[in-house]
């Protein structure tokens, strides 16, 4: 399965702006999506409140996972940016 480990790039983290912006980009794809820290178990990528409850902080490796290999690039590259910046 298609996977790919990134740095978060949120200057806080993924607390509630970026986890909604990963969240709805998830839902644009028809397959599962997952995002997981080190040591925890995966949690769903088309969820908000899932993704909160990772804890990832700035700097925070977490690893995307997917069937389908372009949805992995795409979470995988809007949780390397800093999605507080406006």
């Amino acid at each position: 399965m298609p996977s790919k480990t990134v740095i978060v790039g949120s200057t806080v983290g993924l607390h509630a702006r970026p986890a909604t912006i990963i969240a709805e980009a998830a839902a644009a794809y028809d397959d599962e999506i997952t995002l997981a820290v080190e040591g925890e178990e995966p949690v769903d990528a088309g969820s908000s409140l899932m993704i909160m409850t990772l804890g990832a902080e700035k700097g925070a490796t977490v690893t995307v996972e997917s069937e389908n290999a372009e949805a992995v690039d795409a979470i995988a590259a809007l949780i390397e940016q800093d999605l507080d910046a406006e």
